[in-house]
């Protein structure tokens, strides 16, 4: 497993390649982010880094992340996040992660929290087709039959109906780096990204 950087989403906006055409971009500032600990095959009984991103205030982390952190002599930082990987070779406790590990043209698979859309009804949450409009109907936006009667005398489990919406992890997959920055820490890829402005997201390459 390759290593990740956190970063978050600064918005999206749209580019002209040299034919004219327009280009759909999302532009994220992905690290950069600091090894804060080696976990080894010999003592926890499988390889991975844990990388911290985004300095903070010592004030606004507990006092065991604070400990933790003191030991490897790393800043306060806000967002932690583990990864495996197949082998150390090359890893220092200590080090910076920056976009200097992508390329221009690299796949990348992005991981965020969606939008959170609170509790929706049927229409908005599974696009179901509204009742009549017209006068005397007394079926606009209702869910209509769940299920049969006696048999099987009750709903099945994963019946769509109304709920909360959105606030999931998704991960879209495959998206091309268009351009990167390496100066302010910025990657521009191509199509959008779950979430919102300002949201933490997890850069994995290919």
């Amino acid at each position: 497993m390759s290593i990740s950087l956190l970063g978050k989403k600064i918005g999206m906006t749209q580019i002209f390649d040299k034919s004219g055409n327009t280009i759909p971009v999302t532009i994220l500032q992905a690290g950069p982010c600091i090894i804060t600990h080696i976990k080894t095959q010999e003592k926890d009984g499988y390889e991975a880094i844990q990388i911290g991103y985004m300095e903070t205030h010592i004030h606004k982390i507990s006092k065991a992340e604070n400990g933790h952190l003191k030991k490897s002599n790393v800043h306060p930082l806000k967002y932690l996040c583990e990864y495996k990987l197949h082998s150390l070779k090359g890893v220092k406790l200590g080090d910076t992660i920056t976009v200097d590990m992508f390329k221009i043209g690299n796949l990348v698979n992005i991981s965020g929290l969606s939008i959170g859309r609170g509790f929706t009804g049927y229409q908005k949450r599974h696009h179901f087709d509204r009742g009549p409009m017209s006068h005397g109907s007394k079926n606009h936006r209702q869910p209509g039959s769940i299920g049969a009667g006696t048999t099987p005398g009750r709903v099945f489990p994963g019946k769509k109906m109304a709920g909360r919406m959105g606030g999931k992890k998704i991960t879209i997959k495959n998206l091309p780096i268009i351009d990167i920055n390496p100066n302010n820490n910025l990657i521009i890829v191509k199509g959008s990204i779950p979430g919102k402005t300002g949201n933490l997201i997890n850069i994995k390459s290919q």
